[in-house]
């Protein structure tokens, strides 16, 4: 017999996803999913779903899932965290939740230094709602509510936000990954396991900013969706670590 080596991962239910085509939705799942497993935590595990694409990901983890108010992900985990401080609790928020209308919950969540873990999907657009500009929306981007192109004198430049997080004192650990290639994914999932690991050592707020595709809103094939990850967003949200306590320690 030959030795096994993929398989399903324990943190996943057997429910199909339902993201559109060439969607990262699912390999990010997949990779928080795995940390839970490795980590032998998915029995003291509790996810806050965000209001985005990624809304119903409580029938996909399979562990203890809430439901948040759109933007609100932070301060539900804060809640659950200070009231179950054995539980890892961790987010999944897409741009147009946590850069927009929940831009306070995680700033403030992130100068109280709350020991959660942060998964921070960026695709530039609001995805669920029809393709909208977002505070993450490239400079010259169409959108539907940008049909010339994202103006930055009119509207001002795209949000940073693991850089705006990593100048707060309470923050301990954020990372911007992509998972556009193998090599990248593969980095993604050690981001991932840091930011878990940072709770489950008691160290604090840790967030993991992923860039990620939207062909359909981008109006693109899953190929081309890829390709303009690394040509357009990359050099304008640089991956790397933007901040690690550790290094403090």
């Amino acid at each position: 017999m030959d030795n096994l080596v993929f398989e399903r991962t324990k943190g996943l239910t057997k429910k199909e996803f339902s993201y559109c085509p060439g969607c990262t939705h699912g390999i990010i799942h997949r990779l928080v999913a795995e940390v839970l497993e490795e980590l032998n935590v998915l029995d003291t595990a509790v996810g806050v779903a965000s209001v985005g694409c990624s809304v119903i990901n409580y029938e996909y983890f399979d562990c203890d899932m809430q439901q948040a108010a759109h933007g609100r992900a932070p301060a539900v985990a804060t809640g659950i965290k200070r009231v179950n401080p054995e539980n890892t609790v961790f987010t999944y928020q897409g741009d147009g939740d946590l850069a927009a209308i929940g831009t306070a919950e995680i700033i403030h969540a992130a100068h109280r230094n709350e020991n959660i873990s942060v998964m921070f999907v960026n695709n530039a657009i609001f995805g669920m709602t029809g393709g909208q500009m977002a505070p993450t929306t490239l400079p010259g981007q169409k959108t539907t509510t940008s049909q010339n192109g994202r103006d930055p004198y009119v509207v001002g430049m795209p949000i940073r936000m693991s850089e705006v997080l990593g100048q707060i004192p309470g923050a301990y650990y954020v990372e911007r990954v992509s998972v556009h290639n193998p090599k990248h994914i593969i980095k993604a999932k050690k981001a991932i396991k840091k930011a878990f690991q940072n709770q489950i050592d008691g160290k604090g707020f840790s967030l993991v900013e992923f860039i990620s595709t939207c062909p359909i809103n981008w109006r693109m094939t899953p190929n081309d969706s890829l390709k303009w990850v690394e040509d357009s967003m990359i050099p304008y949200y640089p991956l790397g670590v933007v901040k690690d306590g550790d290094k403090n320690d």
